[in-house]
């Protein structure tokens, strides 16, 4: 009977973990299928017909600054539940401290659309993300789950929401698992996270149609030591890259809640007015939106030596002011484009570089290593095996214990060379480090 009843048990759980999977996926790769195209429509309607919508950015700061201060902010338990954390407020979630929002996914679609149409400097995997645990709440709410499984739910909408947006499935299963907590996977949460992930890759891709852009490493360097050599080297400089924008992103922001009042639709609006001077300063758009042209350019030609530069201030002005979006292809442009430059002065190919750019200020930033590497696998179909899981580490290690969200906690130090308490999160630290 004892036996019975554990195998009772164990498919129940099973057979909930495969379901509440299945909707999340459903749910999330439809709604990412809407995200994706209306944000290709949008950036295409700023960038070949209506140039003049940038001179509106700051206009479109009042608008997402009043929806987070008015639909955004929910007390519950004497404790602050802001929408306007975006991701923060997703990975606190997952460690029980605070709730994600039910309305916080439609808030963010529409922050985000205002964001695109109008040029803000961003991505679009963060609205996916949080639209994810968005649903996953709701899924949550809906069933009554414990304390353990609302975690583990949440961690499948997250994977819903980066698989659907990227179409990689086992990346997004790994990175709903590995973004919360730097040092520490939790597995048991596997089956819900590549249950959500596959499905709503396909919903987005098989039902809907989404296609995602490829980008292709023309050539591959031969393994050799020298070659090995070169790659740890480019990607210290990569994590270098990641270090520079994280301190400006979270230092824009600081400054800007402190000299304005923590006044959302006031630090939007300023930070409009910047990017729309950077703009006219550059004389060009190729910084504003999400970038995708320059990104693919750096695969197959030269793109200006210090592209990586004006995207990485493009986006940090953008979301350090409180406009919204995701934070990944910013980073992808910067390190592919910095890859890119760094062609001119290293011996390897072109692509090779951009793509190995790309992939390693993604696992610096994002503190996701194991992700990050197997995003390289699903995007060049392997190419490089070696190389990207050397740059990976490397990145990862050397760009300390920054990153793109403050609120994720550190179970083990990246390394002994960091004198680093545990259980700390990355906002904690960086005040210490900068009092």
């Amino acid at each position: 009977m004892k036996t019975i009843q554990k195998y009772k048990n164990f498919f129940s759980v099973l057979g909930q973990w495969l379901l509440f999977g299945i909707i999340i996926g459903i749910i999330v790769g439809s709604a990412t299928a809407f995200l994706l195209e209306t944000n290709d429509f949008l950036g295409e309607l700023r960038e070949e017909k209506n140039e003049w919508l940038f001179f509106l950015l700051p206009l479109g700061g009042i608008v997402i600054g009043y929806i987070y201060m008015t639909f955004g902010r929910v007390f519950l338990n004497n404790t602050l539940h802001d929408a306007a954390e975006l991701n923060n407020l997703v990975i606190d979630g997952v460690h029980g401290k605070k709730q994600v929002l039910k309305r916080m996914g439609p808030i963010v679609y529409l922050a985000t659309f205002i964001t695109v149409l109008f040029g803000g400097s961003t991505g679009r995997e963060g609205a996916a993300v949080q639209m994810g645990g968005s649903v996953a709440e709701s899924v949550n709410k809906f069933f009554k789950l414990n304390i353990i499984d609302r975690k583990i739910i949440l961690m499948s909408g997250i994977s819903a929401g980066f698989g659907a947006a990227f179409g990689t499935p086992i990346t997004g299963a790994i990175f709903g698992i590995e973004m919360a907590v730097l040092g520490k996977m939790k597995f048991e949460a596997i089956i819900p996270c590549l249950t959500a992930s596959f499905v709503g890759h396909y919903i987005a891709t098989a039902a809907w149609g989404v296609v995602h852009e490829e980008l292709v490493i023309q050539t591959v360097p031969e393994l050799s030591v020298i070659t090995f050599a070169k790659v740890i080297v480019v990607s210290i400089i990569f994590s270098l890259l990641v270090i520079l924008y994280c301190q400006l992103r979270h230092g824009i922001q600081k400054l800007s809640e402190k000299y304005l009042n923590k006044n959302h639709m006031k630090r939007a609006f300023v930070g409009g007015l910047i990017i729309v001077a950077l703009t006219l300063i550059v004389g060009s758009q190729d910084y504003n939106g999400r970038g995708l042209d320059m990104l693919e350019q750096s695969f197959q030609e030269d793109v200006p030596p210090f592209a990586f530069l004006a995207k990485l201030i493009f986006t940090a002005v953008t979301l350090g002011t409180g406009f919204v979006g995701g934070e990944a292809i910013p980073l992808f442009f910067m390190g592919a484009t910095l890859g890119n430059t760094l062609h001119t002065f290293i011996d390897l190919p072109m692509s090779f570089l951009a793509a190995l750019g790309m992939i390693a200020a993604f696992s610096g930033g994002a503190n996701t290593p194991i992700a990050a590497f197997l995003l390289a696998m699903e995007m060049f179909d392997g190419k490089g095996v070696e190389y990207f899981f050397i740059a990976c580490l490397v990145s990862y290690i050397f760009s300390g214990h920054h990153g793109l969200w403050p609120s994720q906690q550190i179970q083990e130090p990246k390394s002994r060379l960091y004198h680093i308490v545990k259980g700390e999160t990355i906002e904690n630290i960086e005040k210490k480090r900068n009092p």
